[in-house]
């Protein structure tokens, strides 16, 4: 056998052969249908439906359009106040349907953020673009952002506020917190970028102005773990948040096939989060 021969016969190929990789799939489409006698007739540029392309495939979940966010959509139409010339920043935010529809609301801004990976943000970027009307769309800025690391790009994307301030009047976070290992960071972010109402020193609370709020929607998708999701509801409570329950709501079960009742994993369970206010410090 000759030297061509053995090359031939002994190549890396022919050693180390590999399966070939199958094609990434092809993005799918999700559509979100709105209540429209729900909407209020003076919000920004209502449209009657919100189409949400989804990556075809990705490791962090962003394939799919996750039940907690359709359910947190339609608690905005039906509530648009909490959204109407606020401030909102949404994490995680896959898709980006809640923020979204917290600025055809009338959200003042949004900043919609995710992981900090190109085919994440790029399509966000696209869902705001097909969904956001031009006249609005600087309204919204998608950014990539990892929990817990420094809060200053998000709160730099924010306009000056007239009544000193600083931060966001609403954070909303959908199907996070079946993420257990991240309960801490996700609450360290909310920490640092939720505004504070002015103390008596700063003056009266503007009229109009409620307290700032975190919006938890989520559901048990691992039933055996419920109490390991409602973990993020105790550590909050420890930091000094008022956890109140304010929704829930039925859907088919995301993963039909999974283990667990199927009453708990069709359970949409939507919390509100303010921070306890300190009481008045008492002058002599």
């Amino acid at each position: 056998m000759d030297a061509d021969e053995l090359d031939g016969e002994l190549s890396l190929d022919s050693v180390f052969t590999e399966q070939p990789r199958p094609p990434t799939p092809d993005p799918t489409f999700a559509v979100y249908a709105r209540q429209i006698d729900s909407l209020d007739a003076n919000a920004a540029s209502i449209l009657p439906e919100v189409r949400i392309r989804l990556v075809g495939s990705h490791p962090l979940w962003g394939h799919h359009l996750w039940n907690a966010a359709l359910s947190f959509a339609s608690y905005l139409d039906a509530n648009s106040e909490l959204v109407r010339d606020r401030l909102v920043l949404e994490l995680g935010a896959g898709g980006g349907l809640p923020g979204i529809v917290a600025i055809q609301n009338g959200a003042q801004k949004a900043i919609v953020t995710d992981y900090p990976d190109a085919d994440l943000i790029e399509n966000l970027r696209y869902n705001i673009d097909q969904n956001i009307s031009p006249d609005i769309r600087d309204k919204v800025v998608v950014q990539g952002y990892i929990w817990g690391q420094g809060t200053e790009p998000l709160l730099q994307c924010l306009p000056k506020r007239t009544d000193q301030r600083i931060g966001f009047d609403l954070i909303i976070m959908s199907d996070l917190i079946f993420n257990h290992s991240q309960h801490d960071a996700l609450l360290k972010t909310c920490e640092q970028c939720l505004s504070r109402l002015p103390s008596v020193s700063e003056g009266p609370v503007p009229a109009g102005s409620s307290a700032p709020c975190l919006l938890v929607f989520y559901t048990h998708h691992r039933p055996h773990l419920a109490h390991r999701d409602l973990e993020f509801f105790d550590k909050a409570s420890q930091c000094g948040w008022e956890c109140q329950e304010i929704v829930t709501e039925k859907f088919t079960p995301m993963f039909p096939e999974d283990p667990g009742e199927e009453e708990v994993r069709s359970t949409v369970h939507g919390w509100r989060l303010t921070r306890k206010i300190d009481p008045p410090i008492p002058t002599e």
